[in-house]
């Protein structure tokens, strides 16, 4: 019997809401910005792309004139810590003359990021404790998480593993692929390879055909995944030569990295539809980050705008206790708080699981409002998202107690 009889119509959004969120999910091009000179031949290759990243703080200078303290001071220190590293098609998504754009808080660095908080780490996920191998991690029983380079097109600010990407002066990183592939072929418990990274989707078609042909040819594994966040990076990379390539390893995976729904552009639809045509399921990644997507519209604009570009919400990542990160992480208190401002009211499949990857190598750890109140042998006390309370009969011996009302006064049993 319902705790709750109230039937009210559910509001609409508030007309500004509504407007703000219909505007965060218009999909645009952005242009060449300060490219515009450039053939669009070579604007469209991966390659230019890579080899005219924005990688010292002098480029940067010409490029955004007015840096913010913080933004100066980073960008002339990053190399002691995790390199600067903007393909120029991403940068065009950046307004220079915002120091609180979205896009530019991931990818430019800050000063901040010298400033080690309390709890923060190195590896706070303790990768390294279970790697039976360099660049393996084994934390789950039947599936592991491949290391297959230290590359990535662009270099995130928050970045998990800043120990071991961007070849900088400090990282002394080297995939083991032989010991990592033996490892695997020797560890029959292991159905799931996800390979990560650095970002795999760097190598070229050949070197990547290798990799998953060698994984696909051991029998006990069923399922490849790809972690990646190149088709927002760097969509170009995203040709129907690889697409046709991908095909051959089916049941393969993508779990794709995007935050705001910025960065889901007319070009990164597109490279994200030639995805899914090739029949690979796609999932996304956000990390919760301050000053990013930690606004309810903001974050149900980005989750409709996926499901918008064929891709499932799938987790949203409390962000780890990386060191240098203090300045990007959000309360707990407040990813909970957008959590509710999703359920109920978007689909279901534009809901992803909130997680903790817990500090000291706990793994992933689902948190959610707390929809279930009461719990005893009777009964099961649930509040939905308006905040009404229902109660569920809880059967001793597997046979439903419900019962329900029909219009006409009969009672349905099941």
């Amino acid at each position: 019997m319902s705790m709750s009889t109230q039937t009210d119509l559910v509001d609409a959004e508030p007309l500004g809401e509504l407007e703000r969120l219909n505007e965060l999910k218009r999909f645009r091009s952005h242009g060449r910005g300060f490219w515009q000179e450039v053939a669009e031949t070579d604007w469209n290759d991966w390659r230019w792309q890579l080899k005219h990243r924005i990688t010292t703080g002098e480029q940067l200078r010409q490029l955004v004139p007015v840096l913010t303290p913080e933004e100066h001071a980073g960008a002339f220190l990053n190399e002691n810590r995790l390199a600067m590293a903007i393909t120029p098609y991403f940068f065009t998504l950046i307004d220079p003359a915002d120091p609180n754009c979205p896009i530019r808080r991931q990818v430019i660095p800050r000063i901040e990021e010298t400033h080690v908080s309390a709890g923060e780490m190195l590896d706070p996920c303790a990768e390294e404790l279970h790697s039976p191998v360099p660049g393996l991690v084994h934390r789950y029983p039947d599936r592991v998480m491949l290391f297959a380079t230290d590359r990535c097109a662009s270099y995130c600010r928050y970045c998990t593993r800043a120990r071991l990407v961007s070849h900088g002066p400090q990282h002394d990183f080297h995939p083991q692929l032989e010991q990592q592939l033996d490892y695997i072929q020797r560890t029959k418990t292991v159905r799931d390879v996800l390979i990560s990274g650095g970002d795999p989707l760097l190598f070229s078609d050949e070197k990547l055909a290798d990799l998953l042909g060698r994984i696909r040819s051991i029998r006990h594994v069923e399922l490849i995944r790809i972690g990646t966040r190149v088709p927002i990076f760097l969509p170009q990379r995203i040709t129907n030569q690889l697409c046709t390539g991908l095909r051959q390893y089916h049941p393969l995976f993508i779990s794709i990295h995007s935050n705001h729904p910025s960065e889901l552009t007319i070009e990164a639809r597109h490279a994200l539809w030639q995805l899914a045509d090739a029949g690979i399921p796609l999932g996304n990644q956000s990390v919760l980050l301050r000053g990013v997507n930690d606004d309810p519209v903001v974050l149900k604009a980005h989750m409709q705008k996926l499901l918008m570009c064929r891709v499932k919400p799938y987790y949203l990542y409390q962000c780890d206790l990386v060191s240098g990160t203090g300045h990007f992480r959000v309360s707990v208190r407040k990813g909970l708080e957008l959590m509710k401002s999703l359920r109920g009211y978007t689909s279901g499949y534009a809901v992803p699981t909130y997680v903790i990857d817990a500090p000291g190598g706990g793994g992933k750890i689902p948190i959610s409002p707390e929809y279930m109140l009461n719990y005893t042998n009777d009964s099961i006390v649930l509040r939905n998202y308006e905040g009404k309370l229902f109660e569920y009969p809880e059967p001793a011996d597997n046979t439903v107690l419900c019962q329900a009302a029909c219009p006409h006064g009969e009672y349905l049993h099941w």
